[in-house]
């Protein structure tokens, strides 16, 4: 093939075509009728080009123009601002309220167990012994548990804080599927580790000191923890009772209205960890880093029932719109 002159014999068609399709939308009756055609005549000569004369620029150019011209006609979803808005004031917390009595149970049953496990701890002296050495527990108490918050520098801080508990978060959100075993003992072991802090700052005479400290970025921070163990709680229990649906339908509901939830549990989760670098180890008042940390719950269960029981009572699930999803074969009931 000559290639010079098979793109001078055809470069006319690809300018005009350009044009049709940055005007896509404003296009007459004949106009869309054109780029159609032009459409299909670009698609044959870039196949041509790729068997025949497989120059990369000029296949770049011609690949770039077809897929846009491709889009122009088919009206193909172009993903921007307008999907953010959505997931953040439909999908996310449609699918947190719609999860509300898994992630409340949950809350529940950890203040349960860290209650329960900080008083044990705090009334035996033999059960402290078994955590650590008197030595050991008493810097624990009177300096590393609150120099902790100060001891790096305020960015890194947030930084890994953010990035481990998004990985907690992770972790209930993609394991709840093994039937919700690893989001419990994730909470357990959760639950244990804040609890024995609690019973060794009370039995020090310390328990203002730790919730003082734990309260400004706790509040919030787990909150997303138990909105994604509920997530993945729920998860677990659509593979033992999917209801109606069948089980793979109702599995691939609820595991991308699960999975989805990530995002948005990064972002509360960043907000967290904000405040536990900059609000917790600041030299504010400590009724006025509670308050931030209040306010700063309060803002987002506020958010959780406004716009998520709204995008409920419309009809959303959480899931992602309807024509992304894939389509599902009739199943005998």
């Amino acid at each position: 093939m000559d290639l010079d002159a098979f793109v001078a014999a055809h470069r006319d068609e690809w300018d005009r075509l350009e044009r049709l399709v940055r005007r896509r939308g404003r296009l007459t009756g004949p106009e869309a009728d054109e780029l159609v055609a032009l459409y299909r005549a670009a698609s044959t000569h870039l196949s041509t080009l790729r068997s025949a004369a497989p120059d990369p620029v000029l296949l770049g150019r011609l690949s770039s123009l077809v897929a846009r011209a491709r889009t122009a006609i088919a009206g193909a979803h172009d993903p921007g601002w307008r999907d953010v808005v959505r997931f953040l004031t439909v999908g996310f917390p449609a699918a947190v309220y719609l999860n509300r009595r898994w992630w409340i149970g949950a809350a529940l049953a950890f203040a349960v167990v860290s209650v329960a496990v900080a008083w044990w701890v705090a009334a035996n002296p033999a059960v402290q012994a078994t955590i650590g050495a008197p030595e050991q527990i008493r810097q624990l108490v009177e300096h590393d548990f609150e120099d902790y918050y100060s001891a790096n520098p305020a960015g890194s801080f947030a930084a890994r804080v953010w990035v481990n508990n998004a990985w907690v978060a992770a972790a209930c959100l993609a394991l709840g599927v093994f039937l919700g075993i690893p989001v419990v003992y994730v909470l357990w072991m959760n639950a244990v580790n804040v609890a024995a802090s609690a019973g060794l700052m009370a039995a020090a005479g310390r328990l203002d000191v730790f919730f003082g400290l734990i309260t400004p970025h706790g509040l919030l921070e787990l909150t997303a923890v138990f909105v994604a163990a509920g997530a993945g709680l729920r998860l677990g229990w659509t593979v033992v009772d999917p209801g109606p649906r069948g089980r793979g339908e109702a599995l691939a509901e609820t595991g991308r209205a699960t999975l989805g939830m990530a995002l948005g549990l990064a972002c509360v989760l960043l907000v967290s960890g904000v405040i536990e670098a900059f609000v917790t180890p600041s030299g504010l008042p400590t009724w006025a880093r509670i308050a931030i940390g209040v306010l700063a719950e309060a803002l987002f269960l506020a958010y959780v029932w406004v716009y998520g029981r709204r995008a409920v009572l419309a009809g959303e699930v959480g899931d992602i719109d309807r024509d992304a999803r894939a389509d599902t074969l009739p199943v005998a009931g």
